[in-house]
């Protein structure tokens, strides 16, 4: 039953990430990290309260993020957990001139701990799998600059391509759905499980 009510409770972490989140709901937003919980995202990585910061200021200036969740694995070992939610994410925002929406189809993996008997996010990164951009007026044509387009991974180059458009200085090296990038994130993930120290983009837990 403790095995089930863990599973449950994790999950309920995950959705009101994404509810609170995209909400603006900040201060219970807040609730679901530890104090050392980092987030790692395409436009910024850092820790909890900056990456909580920088969405107010996004949400204040019109900036439109949104999440969708689907799946959901969850691997239990003790007080730690790593989790694996399939998610989509869904800009909107101008793109040299013309309104357009882009959707990124991916996964959320995250690095759980209880500590005090209470569930917490300690790291969020998500793995990137493909996106598209498409206008908004469905009579409206864009043409995007290819050498920009090449600069960023398959699975999120266009996410990458609007957020650098609107002022965001965008990762490069985020994991997809395959390469050495996920790969060292899914051996983080067991060392994780294992109890042992760990260490993600020059930070450490454990």
């Amino acid at each position: 039953m403790d095995d089930w009510q863990d599973r449950l409770l994790l999950r309920e972490l995950i959705e009101n990430w994404a509810i609170w989140r995209d909400a603006g709901f900040w201060d219970k937003f807040r609730t679901v990290w530890h104090d050392d919980g980092r987030m790692m995202a395409t436009w910024t990585q850092g820790t909890a309260d900056e990456f909580i910061e920088m969405n107010r200021q996004g949400w204040a200036r019109g900036v439109s993020i949104l999440h969708f969740l689907g799946g959901f694995n969850c691997e239990i070992a003790g007080n730690r957990a790593v989790t694996q939610t399939k998610m989509t994410i869904s800009q909107r925002g101008e793109v040299h001139g013309v309104l357009v929406d882009v959707v990124c189809t991916g996964r959320f993996l995250d690095f759980l701990e209880k500590r005090d008997g209470k569930w917490g996010m300690c790291l969020r990164q998500p793995i990137y799998e493909k996106d598209r951009m498409d206008p908004v007026g469905p009579s409206v044509a864009i043409e995007l600059d290819q050498a920009v387009l090449d600069e960023f991974p398959t699975g999120y180059q266009h996410l990458a391509y609007l957020q650098s458009q609107v002022g965001y200085s965008v990762k490069k090296d985020m994991p997809g759905l395959k390469g050495p990038e996920v790969e060292a994130l899914y051996a983080t993930g067991a060392e994780w499980l294992a109890g042992k120290s760990i260490t993600w983009a020059g930070h450490a837990w454990g």
